[in-house]
């Protein structure tokens, strides 16, 4: 599931996925090696770039945003761009030695950039980021420092241009050293208030009281009695199980926990003092999987929620069956039952344990800063002037033309403040035929975009949706986050790291999955509790046979070189 306002950055961001199955060698060396020099040459001003474009764009060719850069530095671009089959091509292409000038919107992965930088395939950008070729860059570079972290290789040297977004809290007001990303708390979670009303209920404020909650939801039968559906049809709470933005994670915040899916490794977490844990072996962990298999066995937890899709929950959400559910935001997921519902907040553990006072979100990471959007072969025989063709994309008015579509199309006007105003979804349906959405489809370009924070508070307006969810997180979330702490997605890894992450990491996070998918539903032994054999024996296992120590050392190693306190 995508909203509306982030489908095309995500679906740009969809292609860094397609490189990590890239194999095979390149060729050996092409025209230039990576000898710390700058290739003075500037004779060459047409280019050949490959690389991923939305299935919906109008093309490049046709850009006008694209046209006018490249004729304010005096070049030609010949695009090669494809939205199936992406990574299977540029794959061929490196093995046959058959280069452009520039791979773009491919998303290679941080180990695919190590090892096309060492054997030459890609240039090393680090001699040409000067104030003479990038003054843009090379601005944003020396304010944010993390960013060039972030491309920096194990080498030190940076084999692709930075991209990402920062859609922050900023945008509606924070300072930018204290804004959140809006994929801080990716699950907010929601009940239905008219039954409540209905039942002379109040919001549960605890784990126990929504307990009680959903057993009156499900003992009244509130689908058929309130809605009218058929009898029988109530699902007091209904989720995904370790769902992006629609899982059951958030309700373990009462043990102090949160075990949101992310995209460095699932139940990875950063505690306060900079050392790294998994929060799966965790004696919180192991009570909290003891009380919500209880909720399972009593029918209060979908028994699909293991296996159902998002459009699955929807459906059943917007037919009025479900009491309790979590989503993006309440609109989307509810359709017209949306009124009915309200934000349910985090909710403190079980009463008489030691969870009685907790209630404890773990964030999680924002929009990654990658590289493996832009990179320049050794193909190329004047990167110079290609590079300052992509240096204008680092302008704030640039990068919003490139994300949403050109001003005088996408973007209408500025405000008293200066700021860029957005066509309107009637505006646009009436001068184009199309809505927003539509509208920026066609023009959006893959690539290296790096949307900063500080665009959406001095640039341009976010939309509308983005506003209210982080309006939401501000205001009704983070008041429950008590540490702040988070496991930086941008972290770069060695290449013997990337081997073992590869070699262990997939083997772990299916193992955790699985069995607590298993306890939720069976719970321990003979349906009980956890017993401690059990405990010890998965513990070992994940220990001795999915690598977790190593896991552990290799990413409590990335940090502490992403923060400089290695020794």
């Amino acid at each position: 599931m995508k909203q509306p306002w982030k489908r095309g950055f995500a679906a740009s961001l969809a292609l860094l996925s397609l490189a990590a199955g890239l194999s095979g060698c390149s060729s050996g060396l092409v025209n230039n090696v990576n000898t710390g020099e700058i290739n003075p040459n500037t004779e060459q001003t047409e280019f050949d770039i490959m690389g991923g474009i939305s299935a919906l764009s109008s093309g490049y060719e046709n850009n006008e945003v694209l046209n006018t850069l490249q004729e304010n530095v005096g070049i030609k671009i010949n695009w090669e761009t494809m939205s199936d089959s992406l990574a299977e091509q540029v794959n061929i292409r490196i093995t046959g030695g058959q280069y452009p000038d520039a791979f773009m919107g491919v998303g290679f992965s941080n180990y695919d950039l190590a090892r096309y930088g060492d054997d030459g395939t890609f240039l090393d950008l680090t001699p040409y980021l000067t104030e003479d070729i990038m003054p843009n860059l090379c601005a944003i570079l020396e304010e944010h420092m993390e960013i060039r972290a972030a491309i920096t290789q194990e080498d030190g040297k940076i084999y692709g241009l930075p991209s990402g977004e920062q859609m922050t809290t900023a945008g509606i007001g924070a300072d930018l050293d204290q804004a959140y990303s809006i994929y801080t708390i990716p699950q907010f979670s929601m009940i239905n208030k008219a039954w409540l009303d209905e039942l002379g209920l109040p919001v549960p404020t605890t784990l126990d009281e929504l307990h009680d909650t959903l057993k009156a939801f499900q003992e009244n039968d509130m689908s058929h009695t309130y809605y009218g559906n058929a009898a029988g049809s109530t699902i007091p709470m209904s989720t995904g199980f370790d769902q992006w933005c629609w899982g059951q994670n958030i309700f373990y915040s009462g043990f102090g926990f949160t075990n949101w899916p992310n995209d460095v490794c699932n139940d990875l977490h950063l505690k306060s003092d900079g050392t790294v844990e998994f929060v799966c072996v965790s004696d919180a962990y192991r009570d909290c999987m003891d009380y919500f298999h209880t909720w399972f066995r009593e029918g209060l937890m979908d028994v699909e929620m293991f296996s159902q899709s998002d459009s699955q929950l929807m459906a059943k959400c917007q037919q009025g069956y479900v009491g309790v559910s979590t989503w993006w935001y309440i609109d989307e997921l509810m359709g017209d039952y949306a009124g009915d519902y309200v934000f349910l907040p985090p909710l403190s553990g079980p009463k008489g344990t030691r969870y009685e006072d907790v209630c404890q979100i773990t964030i999680r990471p924002g929009s990654p800063i990658t590289s493996g959007q832009l990179c320049i072969t050794g193909k190329c025989q004047s990167p110079i002037n290609l590079l300052k063709f992509f240096d204008q994309w680092y302008d704030g008015e640039t990068v919003m033309q490139l994300h949403y579509g050109p001003i005088g199309v996408y973007f209408t006007g500025q405000d008293e403040n200066g700021m860029w105003m957005s066509i309107t979804d009637e505006e646009a349906k009436d001068r184009y035929g199309k809505s927003t959405g539509e509208l920026r489809n066609q023009y959006e370009t893959y690539g290296p975009k790096l949307i900063l924070a500080e665009y959406y508070r001095d640039v341009f307006y976010m939309e509308p949706n983005a506003v209210n969810r982080l309006t939401w997180l501000a205001e009704d979330w983070m008041p429950y986050v008590k540490d702040t702490s988070v496991y930086p997605v941008d972290c770069t890894f060695t290449s013997m790291e990337m081997e073992t992450l590869d070699w262990h990491k997939p083997d772990f996070e299916t193992a955790v999955r699985e069995q607590e998918g298993l306890w939720l539903k069976n719970g321990g032994k003979d349906g009980g509790a956890i017993t401690d054999e059990e405990w010890e024996a998965y513990k070992e296992f994940l220990t001795n046979k999915c690598g977790m120590d190593d896991l552990l050392q290799v990413y409590q190693a990335a940090y502490d070189r992403y923060t400089g306190t290695e020794d």
